[in-house]
């Protein structure tokens, strides 16, 4: 009769004893040893081998508690670095829209432009410090705007969070920047520092709170139940999810988008721009820094899109890697669709449209990345290459000067990226996406309707704000600098440059340059002729020209 009880009480000591073993080498690897005597038993040698089982149960406990923990500590380690290197990616951007812009702008304005993406990012840094992260990411008020953790003051040692803060700073400098590519050329420096300060203190930071804090359109926070779960627009139950914006199309690009628009309305077009009715291309552009630009744009859209997942632990690297691919085929077949329509319409294959074809395809999946299969992906680029051709002609058939294009490639193809959201959507990516609410609203089509929503209060608020900003700008310090000042170019009129590489009018040459017939007689084959006539050669007078 004792032998089968024996062997039980046997199994039991040998399964409890190679649990413990596997428990406590792993607690060991970890530096933290169990404390047995918090169990409060004494342990004898009464020859018992159970008694020894459940010493060996509990310690496996103990140790299993400590492998539990620092599994923990280190999810949440990775999820903070992965969070500071997209974060990292996507201030990286800062360069590549500084490379675009001074592509595009006229070399008399280079430094100009570069000047304002510099202030951008760093006023941005303060004023989303100060006062932009609370109103986006503080206490709720009624849906609109947060009220609290200003200067970040809810951030410390021991709550941590700081890699947040520092994710959507980088996120605030790219809406800022947007706007400086509408307003090139003849904006005040003065002027845009007020306008800079608006946008990353309120205007864009309200928008934040709409979509990804706990505002009215929130998929996260909007209208909570007892339990505190989101229940957003339009049931307010848990069959609706908000709008979805993953990573920005509305609530980044829109807001720079149409914010560029209403500053290329107030401040006017550029001397020469419009003539007679005809649209006059002021400069060809450099098409080697526009190049670059979107060459980094493209890099550092992996950590708009893919950082979005705002974690790597738990399932979210497939879903940012799901983010990857659908974000490079949409800017692939942006590229494509740009180039070979502007091939179409204009007769040649113009590398201007097909990088920003590119970006158009860029902006059109960043609010949809994680919740469209790859084909839709291909779709959505294509149609924003079509918005952005469109959208081009359709300013210049308006007569609003946007240098840069920011209001179509941001502020329309922005707009199709959350109307593409709702047609494309399939309710299993959401969930796959970790949207907290589990329902059909992409099949029923109500995910649809709540993104014309999303970006119609979007365009609404951005229009008004940014509009009243850029009107109360221009009737107390001026949005625009003189006629002059625009006509020798910011560089020198706004810097001090005055060795900016700039062509030189006929009124500005020195008196010693040849005339065409003297530079046609002078020896081709030996460059010193003319000099040594007190002539500099066609050359020479290229190079002072500020020709190649």
């Amino acid at each position: 009769k004792k032998r089968p009880k024996m062997a039980a009480n046997m199994a039991l000591v040998w399964l409890a004893t190679g649990l413990a073993m596997v428990a406590l080498a792993q607690a060991a690897s970890h530096g933290k040893a169990p404390d047995m005597s918090k169990y409060n038993m004494t342990f004898q040698n009464t020859g018992d081998p159970v008694i020894y089982g459940i010493m060996d149960y509990y310690a496996s406990i103990e140790a299993m508690d400590a492998v539990a923990a620092a599994a923990a500590q280190n999810s949440s380690d990775m999820d903070t670095a992965w969070l500071v290197l997209c974060g990292a990616l996507v201030f990286f951007m800062q360069a590549g829209f500084a490379m675009l812009e001074a592509g595009i702008v006229q070399p008399k304005n280079a430094t100009n432009i570069l000047f304002k993406n510099l202030i951008d990012a760093s006023l941005a840094a303060i004023c989303f410090w100060l006062l932009g992260y609370g109103f986006a990411y503080g206490t709720d008020v009624g849906g609109f705007i947060g009220s609290d953790n200003f200067a970040i003051s809810k951030i410390t040692n021991e709550s941590g969070g700081w890699q947040n803060w520092f994710f959507q700073w980088a996120f605030t400098g790219a809406a800022a920047t947007i706007v400086a590519g509408s307003v090139c050329e003849r904006a005040k420096i003065e002027a845009y520092f007020c306008y800079s300060i608006v946008l990353t203190v309120f205007i864009y930071p309200i928008v934040v709170h709409w979509g990804w804090g706990s505002g009215f359109l929130s998929a996260w926070g909007a209208f909570p139940d007892s339990d505190g779960n989101a229940r957003p627009i339009f049931s307010k139950t848990e069959k609706s999810n908000g709008m979805i914006d993953f990573a920005g199309s509305g609530i980044v690009h829109m807001v720079g988008g149409f914010s560029g628009l209403m500053g290329a309305i107030v401040v006017g077009p550029r001397t020469g721009r419009f003539v007679d009715g005809k649209c006059i291309e002021l400069y060809a552009g450099n098409k080697i820094l526009q190049s670059l630009g979107v060459f980094i744009l493209w890099f550092g859209w992996y950590g708009f899109n893919c950082g979005s997942t705002l974690m790597i632990s738990g399932g979210a690297a497939a879903v940012a890697g799901k983010a990857a691919v659908t974000t490079t085929l949409s800017a692939a077949s942006g590229g494509i669709g740009a180039t070979f329509l502007a091939k179409i319409l204009l007769g040649q294959y113009d590398i201007s449209m097909g990088l920003n074809g590119v970006l158009a395809g860029l902006v059109s999946i960043t609010a949809n990345c994680s919740v469209v299969d790859p084909w839709h992906a291909v779709i959505i680029g294509l149609i924003g290459s079509a918005i952005l051709i469109g959208g081009h002609f359709l300013l210049i058939y308006l007569k609003i000067d946007d240098p840069c294009d920011a209001t179509v490639v941001h502020g329309f193809c922005g707009y199709w990226g959350l109307i593409a959201t709702g047609i494309f959507c399939i309710d299993s990516n959401v969930q796959y996406a970790a949207y907290p609410n589990v329902n059909e609203a992409c099949k029923s089509g109500e995910q649809f309707g709540v993104q014309i929503v999303g970006g119609l209060a979007i365009i609404a608020w951005t229009v008004t704000t940014a509009g009243l900003t850029f009107v109360a700008v221009n009737m107390s310090i001026g949005m625009r600098v003189t006629s002059e000042e625009e006509d020798v170019g910011l560089d020198i009129s706004e810097h001090g440059a005055e060795h900016a590489d700039v062509p030189v009018k006929p009124h500005q040459m020195p008196m010693n340059l040849p005339t065409p017939t003297n530079i046609a007689n002078a020896d081709p084959l030996n460059p010193h002729a003319a000099m040594e006539m007190g002539q500099p050669t066609a050359q020479v007078v290229q190079m002072q020209m500020g020709y190649s």
